[in-house]
């Protein structure tokens, strides 16, 4: 092998190595963005939840409907009050599977959620969602592009699911989405929120 092929084949390697150290980064990254997205709604900190979302994102959490852009999103948070004495509203984000796309420059993750909902002295709730999301690199930083959140259940904490399970949650009364979403069916239906990659060892969908 000549000098030149050499170098050309250390270039090469060199460059895959890059790649592959980047895309760990993003993935770290990411996963912090997400884990923030948690942190901040726990305590109702919606002016900073909302700061986690890219100039043109979507939210649509359970079938309330979809919220475009930063403005919506905030009046969406907003909608949910400021935080309480003795009211809980964590939102555990666990489980991801992220998948860096081939420009570096978009994402896409699943999370689960797990929810400890209520207040002292009064209702008490326990949920679980599945988000299936997009990320985009804004301006050199990770941000959410759309955050899509399923209900899969959603039941009350003194006797939980295995007594009784609460409906979907489809919508505000007094807050109109951008656009509409579709129901789907939630525990003790079975269901089961479409998955943005196919099997890792099969590829089966």
């Amino acid at each position: 092998m000549t000098i030149e092929a050499k170098l050309q084949a250390l270039t090469e390697a060199l460059a895959r190595v890059e790649k592959r150290a980047q895309a760990a980064e993003d993935y770290i990254a990411i996963s912090n963005l997400q884990r923030t997205y948690g942190y901040y709604v726990d305590k109702f900190q919606w002016e900073q939840v909302a700061d986690l979302f890219a100039r043109d994102a979507i939210i649509e959490i359970n079938a309330r409907g979809k919220f475009k852009g930063h403005e919506r999103i905030r009046e969406y948070m907003r909608h949910f009050g400021p935080a309480q004495r003795g009211v809980l509203m964590n939102h555990i984000q666990l489980q991801p599977v992220i998948h860096i796309d081939e420009d570096g420059e978009t994402a896409h993750g699943r999370w689960r959620a797990m929810m400890q909902v209520g207040e002292l002295g009064g209702v008490a709730r326990l949920g679980e969602a599945i988000y299936e999301n997009r990320y985009i690199k804004e301006d050199g930083v990770w941000k959410i592009a759309s955050l899509r959140a399923y209900q899969t259940f959603y039941v009350p904490y003194e006797g939980g699911w295995g007594k009784e399970a609460l409906p979907l949650v489809t919508h505000f009364d007094d807050l109109e989405p951008d656009e509409y979403s579709e129901p789907y069916p939630v525990f003790p239906d079975v269901f089961v929120p479409p998955y943005h990659y196919t099997n890792p060892v099969s590829g089966r969908e």
